[in-house]
């Protein structure tokens, strides 16, 4: 992992020269909880200037990294960072608490998130997940594959997600998937079993049968509308 980020480094700013400022790992590479089947490796570059020119210059750079199975680079300018934390503000939170910096100047250890704009956008978020949740169960309960994709592939979104639950309620929160579950349950009385239990799929590689995958899917999705429920009673 580390090796290819440095040749990603160096490509950016060979292809960004003088307009780029600073360059940031953030994610879960950068908190710790890396996974290399299920998680990407998120990178942004703030720019001086972007335009027409600068991203056709950073064409070359995101074709490769892509191809490599990430995201293409995040680009940014320093004005859209010194103006947007009250539009994103919980990936903003996240980037300023969780970053690596990789070249240049570090524009996120001084920001100031908006918390009143973070406690909105993340009841949004939340159920905005509960509904596409219950959709996709809908769509994929009857075939075991389709299930253990849809409850691998949320377990990590959820998990970043009551992290910042706990942020609005004032608990510590850990950087680890894992132990914000157990946190969230300690704080909120909830059972972390289906949560642990996915992360421990996601680990070994394990397959579970299809009454498995449902049983196990209706007390997660009960556990989300319960972490749902208390941030809207305590927040």
């Amino acid at each position: 992992m580390n090796e290819d980020v440095d040749r990603l480094v160096e490509k950016i700013k060979s292809a960004f020269g003088a307009d780029l400022r600073s360059v940031v790992l953030y994610g879960s590479a950068a908190a710790g909880d890396f996974h290399p089947q299920h998680s990407d490796l998120n990178v942004l570059c703030v720019l001086h200037r972007l335009g027409v020119g600068q991203l056709e210059r950073g064409n070359e750079v995101a074709r490769w990294w892509t191809k490599k199975g990430h995201p293409a680079p995040l680009l940014l300018t320093e004005e859209e960072i010194r103006s947007s934390a009250d539009v994103f503000p919980i990936e903003f939170y996240d980037i300023k608490m969780q970053h690596k910096l990789l070249h240049g100047d570090d524009l996120f250890a001084t920001m100031v998130v908006p918390m009143e704009r973070h406690r909105i956008q993340l009841e949004h978020e939340l159920r905005s997940k509960l509904l596409r949740l219950r959709e996709q169960y809908m769509a994929s309960h009857h075939s075991q594959r389709a299930l253990q994709q849809l409850l691998l592939a949320s377990v990590s979104t959820f998990g970043a997600l009551f992290r910042h639950v706990l942020v609005v309620v004032g608990q510590p929160a850990p950087a680890k998937k894992r132990e914000v579950f157990d946190a969230l349950a300690a704080a909120f009385g909830l059972d972390a079993s289906p949560f642990l239990a996915l992360l421990d799929i996601r680990q070994t590689g394990r397959s579970f049968p299809l009454a498995e995958g449902r049983a196990l899917f209706e007390n997660y999705l009960a556990q989300v509308e319960r972490v749902i429920e208390e941030l809207d009673r305590r927040a």
